[in-house]
């Protein structure tokens, strides 16, 4: 583990979670649908599945210009596929544990996927079910847009400077920055070592959370 020291030397309001390599692994499901959709409209799978991660479907589609191509319905398609398909996924060790330690009202999750496939997610793995999720549904705009964290913050009734994020993808490591919160970087499901002022983990059973009688959340190391 490499982590700041004011990570665990202060307290925060709340810890919010981005899902799909955060909490739990669904990147072979979701590489089996992406690449096969992929193959179907000419695109080049190995350039193309890198950016697919920490992103909404319609986004990822968006991006891509295609001619001639529905991105709504298309996202829909894919949605529906990842639905269908869980074989694999499989929470980051310690996870879901880590989260049942937590206060419902002090932890949120805040996820780029739709909401049904987020949950189907969650049970696969689970992980779960938070009293506040944040899902592609409820915002304008997906991450590196702040947007989902900042919601989530106000729903928990706390600034975005008192939230710790927990993520993965580089998309939403941006905008877990732009949200102006402190950030822990989730390597587990990272091929190559990421390269970061921020603090990162392997493995949530190396940390714990004390909860003081303030209400506030402290970070340990076990």
């Amino acid at each position: 583990m490499s982590a700041h020291a004011s990570v665990f030397d202060r307290a925060f309001g709340a810890f919010l979670f981005d899902m799909d390599g955060t909490v739990l692994n669904s990147i072979a499901a979701a590489e089996r649908i992406w690449s096969a959709w992929a193959v179907r409209h000419g695109v080049d799978v190995e350039t193309f599945l890198p950016t697919i991660h920490g992103a909404r479907a319609i986004d990822t589609i968006t991006r891509l210009n295609l001619p001639g191509l529905d991105a709504e319905e298309q996202a829909a398609f894919i949605t529906a596929a990842e639905i269908n398909d869980v074989e694999g996924i499989v929470e980051i060790p310690a996870a879901a544990a880590f989260l049942n330690a937590l206060p419902k009202n002090r932890w949120a999750m805040v996820t780029s996927a739709p909401r049904d496939l987020a949950l189907r997610r969650m049970a696969a793995a689970g992980i779960p079910q938070p009293a506040v999720m944040i899902t592609a549904e409820d915002v304008k705009a997906g991450k590196p847009d702040p947007a989902g964290y900042l919601l989530a913050a106000k729903k928990l009734g706390v600034e975005p400077a008192d939230c710790l994020i927990f993520e993965d993808a580089a998309v939403g490591i941006q905008a877990a920055e732009a949200a102006g919160a402190a950030l822990m970087i989730i390597t587990t499901t990272h091929q190559h070592p990421i390269e970061t002022t921020h603090a990162t983990l392997a493995s949530y059973d190396a940390i714990g959370v004390r909860v003081g009688a303030d209400g506030l959340l402290r970070l340990t190391e076990i």
